[in-house]
């Protein structure tokens, strides 16, 4: 059935004054569980602020799933092998709330598996196989955990984004923190969401590691949503920082900073490059670093 105008923007109005409700619960969790502001800077995690027409990070999405199966060890150390700012991740809690990488809320479309994740233990996911479907060279590959992504992470010296898919509970947010912790990650990983309650028990947890809010639509007052949340920056949807380019000079004036997702063409690139974003999410990091050596600057 179509949608009018009037109905899409009722219900946009209604999903921005969802977002400014939930980000005004989680700052009181914030306040109840003594939160302290993340002491990572924007600069250190992101580098300066970029200025229109500036080369922006780039961050190789579900770890790097043009050259191989997503969300998986092999697409991840590629991608890092490669040299890009970023990979970013999803993570997703089983029915045993241990965390894995996967970005449905099923396991079908990347494994030979059926059902929800939410549903399936650990041994089940563990015995599913992630790599087939992409390519018969990959029959085999396993759903990694956290802890094995973690450890990837530090044998490349790599950075992520790691989105905390869903709706964690403290316990599983502290697990995760923990692990991050132990191996020297703080200052190389962030965590994203759109859930800002996640991101408020992740605050809780570590006063270093940082949080990036993850938003389809723009609140009218982002500056003030992302304070609230304690994040350090959104990672948005391109078609709502095309609507409104002004706030990318907002955020960056609040010392935040701006990355767009999912970009896979010249003409995407373009678009936020000129607007100054900090950070490109892509699928094809090869071809937008290549782009980027002749249409952007340093």
């Amino acid at each position: 059935m179509p949608y009018s105008a009037a109905s899409d923007r009722s219900r946009d109005r209604i999903h921005a004054l969802s977002v400014m409700c939930v980000l005004a619960i989680a700052s009181l969790v914030i306040a109840v569980l003594g939160a302290t502001p993340a002491r990572v800077s924007s600069r250190e995690l992101m580098g300066d602020e970029r200025t229109p027409g500036e080369a922006a990070f780039i961050a190789s999405h579900r770890g790097g799933a043009a050259t191989a199966p997503e969300n998986t060890l092999p697409a991840i150390t590629a991608a890092l092998a490669a040299g890009f700012d970023y990979v970013e991740v999803d993570v997703a809690l089983t029915a045993d709330r241990q965390p894995v990488l996967m970005h449905d809320k099923t396991v079908d479309r990347t494994t030979d598996g059926h059902g929800r994740l939410a549903t399936l233990t650990l041994a089940d996911v563990k015995a599913l196989d992630a790599g087939a479907w992409f390519d018969r060279s990959y029959a085999g590959t396993p759903v990694p955990t956290f802890v094995e992504f973690l450890d990837a992470l530090v044998a490349a010296d790599g950075r992520a984004i790691v989105e905390l898919k869903g709706e964690w509970d403290a316990t599983a947010v502290d697990t995760a923190v923990a692990e991050v912790a132990a191996r020297g990650l703080e200052r190389r990983i962030v965590f994203a969401s759109f859930d800002a309650r996640t991101l408020a028990l992740a605050a809780a947890g570590s006063d270093v590691l940082s949080r990036l809010l993850i938003l389809k639509q723009v609140p009218s007052d982002v500056v003030s949503a992302v304070a609230e949340a304690g994040a350090r920056g959104v990672v948005v949807n391109r078609k709502a920082v095309l609507a409104r380019p002004g706030i990318v000079d907002e955020l960056h004036a609040a010392g935040a900073r701006v990355v767009v997702y999912t970009l896979n063409d010249d003409s995407q690139w373009n678009e936020v490059t000129a607007l100054g974003v900090d950070g490109i999410v892509t699928d094809d990091p090869h071809t937008l670093s290549e782009w980027q050596s002749v249409y952007a600057g340093p």
